[in-house]
């Protein structure tokens, strides 16, 4: 293993001190990625109360599961999102299958149509949410703010070349979120669920 792929000391040490039953831990991790299991829960599912139920859902699992989380695999930012994904989609697909049981309008292919669609956007939250600072910072200006390389350049107080750099690179970066075999795409956050 390189040094590169050693997982951050962090990741290792709360891993230990769920596994350990810390209560303390729990309230860390929460504090830590509550937003980003909200965020990524209400994306797929588009509804706030279940988005709750989902973030209650993921810090129960990883309460009651922390060895499920290997940090050899990836950072824990990664497995909580993926963990989220598993758990929201779930819960869509559960919805929608009971709304088809009981005489809901629509298919099974529709529903399907919805999960992809709400998989590939909440794949692009987290990309953005976990995209380096300057990358973002370039889009967001580019994108909400309807700024050209040049302006997001002087805006930035970077040349025009690295401007042009920070949007290439943060498109490709978003341009993954279709693609479900994605290099160091989070397992179950892609376009198949």
């Amino acid at each position: 293993m390189t040094r590169r792929d050693v997982p951050p000391r962090w990741d290792r040490t709360m891993q230990r001190r769920l596994a350990r039953g810390e209560a303390a831990a729990l309230g860390e991790l929460y504090d830590r990625f509550a937003s980003l299991v909200h965020g990524l829960a209400h994306r797929v599912l588009g509804d706030e109360d279940a988005a709750d139920t989902v973030t209650r859902d993921v810090f129960a699992h990883a309460w009651e599961h922390p060895d499920a989380y290997d940090p050899q695999q990836g950072p824990l930012r990664t497995w909580i999102a993926a963990l989220t994904h598993g758990l929201a989609v779930e819960r869509l697909r559960a919805a929608g299958t009971a709304a088809l049981a009981h005489g809901g309008a629509g298919s099974a292919e529709d529903l399907e149509h919805q999960v992809r669609h709400a998989s590939v956007a909440a794949r692009a939250d987290y990309i953005v949410h976990a995209m380096p600072v300057p990358l973002r910072a370039a889009l967001e200006l580019a994108y909400f703010q309807r700024r050209d390389y040049q302006q997001t350049a002087a805006d930035l107080g970077v040349t025009e070349d690295e401007a042009r750099r920070r949007l290439r690179l943060g498109l490709q970066l978003l341009a993954t979120a279709h693609d479900t075999e994605a290099p160091d795409a989070p397992p179950g956050i892609g376009g198949a669920a």
